[in-house]
């Protein structure tokens, strides 16, 4: 299993922003050129076979589906191999990649941008988002989740009245929490953070009462002192974004998804990353 220890990775939320872990000519934000388009404007199939070149944006702060491994400065995870197996669909090769780390505040812009061809970045796919981009059938399904302290003796969120909850900025989580909260008469409020890392140490020094995403990603950042409780709510679905001019790509991708659901690829690769345990 290729699990990755969370705090190999203690420079991720520095690197996003910084620079701090390095990058090279594959796995860089600052790329000179954006995603290749043909004689219309349209990122397509032929398109990226004439550029040579994939380029997705990725997590790299989320074990098991892309981290960052600060040995190699390689992203790894589940999400990775997913656009590793379409650049080699597509192109022939699966190292004919770009990742681009994204965050969840910097994935819509970054495609509406053209800055990227696609996003696999534990993007949810919601009614509202569908208007924006294009997303394929869902690769992976998760549901929301809090990762607390164990000495705060909370026993689920009907426990939570008062507490302050961390969540991703421009991530649909605190919605979620707050329409389960209020089912439970209870009020919380939420502080936002650009990363992962900074949301979890935000639970360690007390500055937040909880740490709130998809309970798979929560999963990476458990230690002896915390707990993921039992509530589960609002069903992520994960999908491929392509932007929404692009629908020759788009169907392109969901086929190949699609198919890998029904072949038992995505299985495989959810077991190889032990998501889903």
């Amino acid at each position: 299993m290729k699990k990755k220890n969370l705090w190999v990775s203690l420079c991720l939320s520095a690197a996003l922003f910084l620079g701090a872990c390095g990058s090279d000519a594959t796995d860089t934000a600052d790329s000179a050129a954006g995603s290749a388009t043909d004689a219309s404007g349209q990122v397509t199939v032929e398109s990226i076979k004439e550029a040579g070149v994939l380029k997705v944006g990725v997590k790299e702060d989320v074990p098991n589906f892309g981290l960052r491994n600060t040995e190699t400065n390689e992203i790894e995870g589940f999400e990775i191999d997913i656009a590793k197996k379409l650049a080699e669909e597509i192109l022939g090769d699966a190292e004919a990649i770009e990742l681009v780390p994204v965050t969840a505040k910097t994935r819509g812009p970054l495609l509406d941008n053209g800055e990227v061809d696609m996003i696999i970045a534990t993007f949810t796919v919601t009614e509202e988002r569908k208007e924006t981009y294009n997303f394929s059938d869902a690769y992976y399904v998760d549901a929301v989740g809090l990762l607390v302290k164990k000495d705060k003796g909370y026993a689920g969120l009907a426990d939570m009245d008062g507490a302050t909850v961390g969540v991703a900025q421009s991530s649909t989580t605190a919605d979620a929490i707050a329409a389960e909260a209020e089912q439970y008469g209870i009020t919380l409020s939420y502080s936002e953070f650009a990363t992962y890392p900074e949301i979890k140490a935000a639970l360690d020094s007390g500055r937040v009462d909880a740490f709130s995403v998809d309970r798979s990603i929560l999963a990476g950042y458990l230690d002896d002192s915390t707990q993921i409780l039992k509530d589960r709510f609002a069903t992520q679905d994960y999908g491929v974004a392509t932007k929404k001019s692009n629908t020759e790509l788009a169907t392109a991708v969901n086929d190949l998804i699609t198919a890998w659901g029904e072949d038992g690829t995505l299985d495989a690769l959810t077991t190889e990353w032990g998501l889903g345990e």
